[in-house]
């Protein structure tokens, strides 16, 4: 079907030329790429704005797992760098970018989900595309389907 689509190329010219791209092959690595660079900075700049002024966000009382604003500004800071540094290694066809970003995934899924009583709407948010981003790199194909 490939070599339909692609006129008079030849099925293997369109194979080898999906595999000089950017190295990665496939739509949902790039995808989950995208998503993970994204997640990252915005989770660098809510840990950022923690750790800036602790005042930005309202504490709740009486929360289960109430952490210190600035702990946690800390811990999204970190976060977003390695999550921004795994979403960059995807593009460089990495594939232990995949195992750690589901990983990193997971855990910012986590660790969200307890951010939720500061910023709702933005933990939602990076609830959502985080479990996109496991998708998406659980769904790709590997390398030797390829």
């Amino acid at each position: 079907m490939a070599s339909h689509a692609s006129g008079n190329r030849s099925g293997a010219a369109v194979r080898s030329s999906a595999r000089t791209g950017i190295g990665i092959g496939s739509g949902w690595l790039v995808f989950a790429g995208v998503l993970m660079i994204f997640g990252g900075l915005m989770t660098l700049l809510a840990g950022i704005a923690a750790i800036a002024k602790d005042d930005v966000f309202v504490t709740t009382r009486n929360y289960v797992y109430e952490f210190d604003i600035t702990g946690w500004g800390w811990l999204h800071l970190i976060m977003g760098v390695v999550i921004t540094l795994a979403g960059v290694a995807l593009f460089q066809g990495a594939t232990w970018a995949r195992v750690v970003g589901v990983g990193l995934a997971g855990l910012a899924m986590l660790a969200n989900f307890l951010w939720i009583p500061y910023a709702p709407l933005w933990a939602v948010v990076l609830i959502a595309i985080n479990g996109f981003v496991i998708w998406a790199l659980c769904t790709a194909p590997s390398p030797s389907e390829r």
